[in-house]
């Protein structure tokens, strides 16, 4: 039974099943339309960036600041910013919003919580940001925080829930020790992790101890399993190195190449699938890869020159990911993989970034991995060691999962 602190708006959970062949609503088309008794005569503040749109491309901040129920007063921005132009790691400023004259409070600069003078003459904070499935993107952080903040100051949240792009149902991968928190990784939670962001919500504020006054309103249409982004529902790049829908796929496993010294193909136009250094010897590793028989994905020879981000300018050799079955693709064991071929087939080049911890180790989340492969573990004993832990996660997943598998 969760605790009566919990309020959920649209209390039927498992709606999204009742007609496969409905149309997804976003949470924020919901709100609108359905719950706006959560917003009516309230100053509202606004958490969101360039996903903040509906199923037609609205913009949250343009429809918020039409509606004549309420008053939209503020305007909070994540990482990248409200707009979702700033590089990723890059401190983001508080400014005002050129369309409609709002401030803009930055979550990712000075501070990463709204402060008290920042929440003053706010009734209501409203977030609507996609997700995209993984520990370390830090957006789910930036809503811990709102949800901290707002428990001090006394004003509920609603959190205007998105699908997962990964599908929701697979969880994979080491799950975070506490004492490499950070924010790329606040709470004990896998690298794949399986959940929507409303779905987080709930597992941060009652798992783990937040207590926020939250309202989550569910997306309706949408069962575990579906991937309506690609389809019915509009991709918007959630930053800038996150283009599509097939970026967010691998990017659970490829996305712990950012704690080497290897490109993990920022400055390309495929960040993320195309991965490489200027000593790789890209048709070995391929076939290497190729060999492993790694479910759902073949390695292709390529050669490319970063733009910016590591390597820029110079010409790297390396591999493109093709996934070929989205179901049976594993990216986290896949990541693995590139990462152990990278270092066994180049001992003396690869290397795992420096830092106190390694950043590498904040992004698996455990100190054991960045080890491991170095000591020339098996792909499969590294799975096993991080299956226990994920075994518990699952448990404390299915209490906060708001939606059926289809």
């Amino acid at each position: 039974m969760l605790p009566a602190l919990l309020l959920l708006a649209l209390a039927w959970p498992y709606a999204a099943l009742a007609s496969e062949a409905a149309t997804s609503r976003l949470g924020i088309e919901v709100l609108l339309d359905q719950r706006l008794d959560l917003l009516r005569d309230k100053r509202v503040g606004l958490v969101t960036n360039a996903t903040g749109v509906d199923s037609q491309l609205r913009s949250d901040v343009d429809r918020f600041a039409a509606q004549k129920d309420f008053a939209l007063v503020a305007l909070f921005g994540p990482e990248h910013g409200v707009r979702g132009d700033v590089q990723a790691g890059d401190k983001v400023a508080s400014s005002r919003d050129v369309a409609t004259g709002l401030p803009v409070h930055s979550l990712y600069g000075e501070h990463r919580e709204p402060t008290p003078a920042m929440l003053e003459g706010i009734d209501v904070l409203v977030f609507d940001i996609q997700d995209v499935g993984t520990r370390f993107y830090t957006y789910p952080y930036t809503l811990a925080g709102v949800m901290r903040a707002a428990k001090k100051a006394g004003i509920p949240v609603v959190v205007a829930d998105r699908p997962d792009p990964l599908g929701g149902v697979l969880v994979e991968g080491p799950v975070l020790e506490p004492a490499l928190a950070s924010f790329v990784g606040m709470f004990p939670i896998p690298i794949r992790h399986g959940m929507t962001v409303g779905e987080l919500a709930t597992l941060f504020n009652i798992e783990f101890g937040i207590g926020a006054d939250l309202h989550v309103v569910t997306v309706q249409g949408w069962a575990r399993g579906d991937e309506p982004l690609r389809d019915a529902l509009p991709w918007v790049p959630p930053s800038p190195n996150m283009p599509t829908p097939d970026t967010a796929l691998v990017y659970p496993g490829t996305g712990l190449l950012e704690g080497t010294n290897v490109s993990e193909g920022r400055g390309t136009t495929r960040p993320f699938e195309m991965i490489g250094a200027p000593w790789v010897d890209a048709p070995a590793l391929a076939a290497r890869l190729d060999a492993m028989a790694l479910p759902g994905v073949r390695f292709r020879p390529v050669w490319f020159t970063p733009t910016f981000s590591k390597h820029a300018g110079v010409a790297c050799a390396g591999v493109q990911l093709h996934v070929t079955d989205r179901a049976a693709f594993r990216p986290v064991r896949t990541g693995i993989a590139v990462l152990k071929a990278l270092h066994d087939q180049h001992p003396k080049e690869f290397a795992f970034l420096p830092g106190n911890p390694p950043f590498f180790d904040a992004l698996a989340g455990v100190p054991w991995l960045r080890v491991a492969i170095t000591k020339g573990e098996s792909v499969d004993a590294i799975e096993a060691r991080w299956t226990p832990a994920l075994e518990r996660f699952r448990t404390l997943r299915q209490r906060h999962l708001l939606y059926l598998e289809r």
